[in-house]
């Protein structure tokens, strides 16, 4: 059991091993979708088991879908209805899950005469579901809200999707049109979906899973997509879809070599991913890491040095991963700018805020801006061991583990510098995230 504040204990030898990392949330809560609106009974196997994904699969039955989870051996069974929503009414909610929010509100409007009430977490309450909530009143979806407009809690009276030309501002999230693309194929008529200025990585990621599951979808995130009426998602021919690993999740441990030096293999993982974030893998190898795909996956290894002098990431693509980048920063000694990040202040948390502030705490100089930050290397006068230094997490499992990889550098000998409070945020979407790292130092350190 972790204890709070956890202390992260830091490495005196380089790391060394395998990582097997649990699947991916997107795709895990995408596949819970398109399963559901499929035409019968699919395992999907190696899904995620955490907070976000137990909160969609429990909706979905609430909302009467047949559903058996085995986490053991991480698979999830659903019986899809081909569009139906057997239960016209539920209380539905959602917790901090942004994409259970999204694509269940969407989803429920699939139903000719629904009535649902949807509420979700105080950080819920406040994250952007605007966009989304205007596009669905143009196909008849009435909203009651329960406290600010366009914000959970609220009542939705739905009608069905009428289809037709769909515009959605997604600037906040781009789960929003992710939500919209998923039930296009089950409206009544075709639908031409257009989002101007949406962040493609995770747009391409839902148009790639609908496609396996047998969707006729045309376009891109920039020209706008047009799907065909009356379409139903196909349950794959073996009964199963198997959920990728995650990316995301991944950063992190691509990150420990640069922190610690040695190697470490993750496996499962390939160059044609349908997630946006393997994009990292570009940041790593500009940090001087060297990858390799193995047939079993990718091969980290810790390299040369970056270049001295100030470095710029862009990080508009895959923005869940600037953290792991940006904790670690400081450890550079010259500055490091990370661009493109705007939309995350609208997230889980404030994350340039949070970062930043935690980054400040320990000792660093930061500059931050409202879509972009400037980590300078620790302060000189930070050179003896701080003490108890408590990150706080703000209940965000990306904070918490970045900073989980922070603390593995041994800046002042063996003992714990660094402490992470609420580490069981990271339930989030890698609930095994310090234990994982806990064997990884183990084995790294057995003579």
């Amino acid at each position: 059991m972790l204890v709070d504040p956890y202390p992260v204990q830091p490495w005196s030898e380089p790391c060394k091993g395998e990582v097997r990392l649990p699947g991916s949330k997107s795709l895990t809560n995408r596949a819970l979708m398109l399963a559901a609106l499929s035409d019968g009974r699919v395992r999907l196997t190696g899904a995620l088991f955490s907070r976000d994904t137990r909160i969609m699969a429990t909706i979905l039955k609430e909302l009467g879908f047949y559903i058996i989870k085995n986490p053991e051996e991480e698979w999830i069974e659903i019986v899809g209805q081909a569009g139906a929503i057997p239960n016209a009414t539920g209380h539905l909610y959602v917790g901090n899950a942004g994409t259970a929010a999204r694509f269940l509100t969407a989803f429920v409007c699939l139903h000719p005469n629904g009535h649902y009430f949807i509420d979700g977490d105080e950080e819920m309450q406040v994250r952007p579901m605007g966009g989304l909530i205007e596009a669905l009143k143009t196909q008849g979806a009435r909203f009651t809200f329960h406290g600010q407009e366009g914000c959970f809690p609220f009542e939705v009276h739905t009608s069905g999707l009428k289809g037709g030309h769909w515009r959605v501002d997604a600037t906040a999230s781009s789960q929003m049109l992710s939500a919209l693309m998923m039930v296009a194929p089950l409206a009544r008529d075709p639908v031409r979906i257009e989002c101007p200025n949406v962040r493609p990585a995770f747009v391409n990621m839902t148009a790639g899973i609908m496609k396996q599951w047998g969707a006729i979808i045309a376009g891109t995130p920039r020209e706008g997509y047009d799907l065909r009426a009356g379409q139903t998602y196909v349950v794959p021919a073996d009964g199963e879809f198997p959920i990728e690993p995650d990316v995301t999740a991944a950063s992190y441990f691509m990150m420990l070599p640069c922190v610690v030096g040695g190697h470490l293999h993750i496996l499962g993982f390939r160059q044609n991913m349908l997630q946006g974030d393997r994009e990292f893998a570009k940041i790593i190898h500009e940090l001087g890491m060297d990858i390799e795909q193995t047939s079993e996956g990718w091969l980290v290894k810790a390299g040369n040095s970056l270049s001295s002098g100030h470095h710029s990431f862009d990080f508009t693509a895959f923005s869940d991963t600037f953290l792991t980048l940006a904790a670690v920063a400081p450890l550079v000694p010259f500055p490091i700018s990370i661009n493109g990040i705007g939309h995350t202040r609208f997230q889980e948390t404030d994350r340039i805020h949070g970062m930043a502030t935690e980054l400040k705490r320990i000792g660093a100089e930061v500059e931050e801006r409202e879509s972009s930050m400037t980590i300078h290397p620790f302060n000189k006068e930070f050179v003896k061991q701080p003490g108890l230094v408590i990150i706080e997490t703000y209940k965000d499992h990306r904070v918490a583990m970045s900073f989980g990889i922070l603390g593995c550098s041994n800046r002042f000998g063996d003992s714990p510098w660094l402490h992470i409070a609420d580490p069981g945020c990271c339930g989030k979407t890698f609930p095994r995230f310090f234990d994982e790292l806990n064997r990884l130092y183990r084995f790294s350190h057995d003579k």
